[in-house]
């Protein structure tokens, strides 16, 4: 019997292929027992619709690995927070959809939680802020609560106290300051949250970084990796083809 596989990839924006079509990566690889993590962006909790819930549903009985996904700019904050708290694998969550069985099978991973999972430590941080947001309509196509407050933020800084600010693996959605520099894609308005993920980034001791927003595929520095369309081993960085 193999060890279950950690899988991460980057903004999925409700694309039904990435899920549907047989030979994307995920659906050729992971098994049932195995986990596909999305740096953000999950984007099929957004209009609350019938064919947004049957898809769900799909995903929830007729995948076979675990989905978990932080959240990222582009969300519904008002249906995710509707869900109730659960805590999973030692942090918070929101079950979006559990299987035909009982067993939780799309999660969404809250910002500021570190969860043990298959032996692995893993901090999440999601949020970020929206570019296009003129081009939005609050309440409905865009939410202020894509950027985190300070209660989130404050909890995040507990969690890695109380795992002596080492973990795993660390996913969120936007990139520490110093890594957006890199790309030259600074936005005053998620500046805050960036400088926040660089604070983490100094005091925390963590063996991979996976981030989603920039919509790319690239190893950076720093351990760091953004992801868009690639599916990585979290174990050991490589792409599943």
């Amino acid at each position: 019997m193999r060890d279950a596989i950690l899988a991460v990839t980057g903004d999925t924006h409700g694309e039904k292929n990435r899920f549907l079509n047989p030979k994307e990566p995920a659906n050729k690889h992971l098994k049932k027992g195995d986990y596909l993590f999305i740096c953000g962006d999950f984007g099929y909790i957004f209009n609350n619709t019938c064919k947004e819930r049957e898809f769900l549903e799909f995903l929830a009985n007729e995948i076979p690995y675990t989905i978990c996904f932080c959240d990222g700019n582009h969300e519904n904050f008002e249906i995710l927070n509707s869900y109730d708290i659960s805590i999973w694998n030692g942090g918070k969550v929101h079950i979006i959809k559990s299987d035909n069985s009982g067993l939780p099978k799309i999660i969404h991973l809250m910002r500021g939680q570190v969860y043990e999972i298959e032996g692995r430590k893993i901090f999440v941080f999601g949020g970020g802020y929206s570019i296009d947001k003129a081009m939005r309509t609050e309440g409905k196509s865009w939410w202020k609560q894509e950027m985190p407050n300070e209660i989130e933020k404050n909890e995040a800084i507990e969690n890695l106290e109380a795992a002596n600010w080492s973990v795993d693996y660390i996913i969120t959605h936007t990139a520490p300051e110093d890594t957006m520099s890199i790309f030259k894609l600074g936005n005053t308005n998620e500046k805050p949250l960036n400088n926040f993920l660089e604070y983490l980034r100094e005091r925390t001791t963590y063996l991979h970084w996976y981030i989603g927003h920039l919509h790319r595929d690239e190893n950076v520095w720093r351990g760091q990796t953004v992801l868009w369309y690639l599916v990585r081993n979290m174990d050991n960085n490589m792409v599943l083809d």
